[in-house]
């Protein structure tokens, strides 16, 4: 399951794509520094978006909801079946990882849009943390893993962000994902 991702894009990017789609973009404090990131691990904070009255609020949370049973951080929940009426967030990003092999050191496997642009998953935000949305695997990453983050279409991002809670968590058809193996 997805435990690493990167976000090398700017803020400028990020506000950018957010305005052509009619989403307006803003901040509590000063504008953040959103430093370009080839890795980002469980528990590291990373920017997120929440909608808001005003379009979608971009905050720095931690990566995992604490574990109510003393483990490892709750870094992805599954979708499936599932409404999720508040509490939903996206997670930019522009590439993630999977991992396959039965030892370390495991190959490792970068996806990123087919178009090579900026992509949001899906996610739940709760206080000062964040987690990752799952699902059955589309074609382009069964070969890889036997589940996959949750990966909306740019269409989707307003309605994810907003008020109803019968938001669609759509499959992305085959060849939405290029595939390069890292390691």
């Amino acid at each position: 399951m997805c435990n690493e991702y990167r976000f090398k894009q700017s803020l400028d990017h990020l506000a950018d794509s957010f305005s052509q789609l009619n989403i307006p973009l803003h901040w509590a404090a000063g504008a953040p520094n959103l430093e370009p990131r080839d890795s980002i691990r469980p528990t590291d904070p990373a920017p997120i978006l929440v909608g808001s009255p005003d379009g979608a609020e971009l905050k720095q949370l931690r990566w995992g909801f604490a574990n109510p049973h003393n483990g490892g951080p709750i870094i992805n929940f599954r979708s499936d079946g599932r409404r999720f009426a508040t509490g939903r967030c996206l997670i930019p990003a522009d590439g993630f990882y999977e991992f396959t092999g039965a030892r370390a050191p495991k190959s490792k496997w970068l996806f990123t849009a087919a178009d090579d642009s900026l992509f949001c998953i899906a996610g739940l935000a709760r206080e000062d943390r964040f987690t990752m949305l799952t699902m059955e695997p589309g074609p382009d990453i069964a070969p890889y893993h036997n589940r996959q983050v949750v990966i909306l279409p740019r269409e989707q991002w307003a309605a994810w962000l907003g008020a109803s809670p019968d938001a669609k968590i759509p499959a992305l058809p085959a060849g939405s994902l290029n595939v390069v193996q890292i390691r």
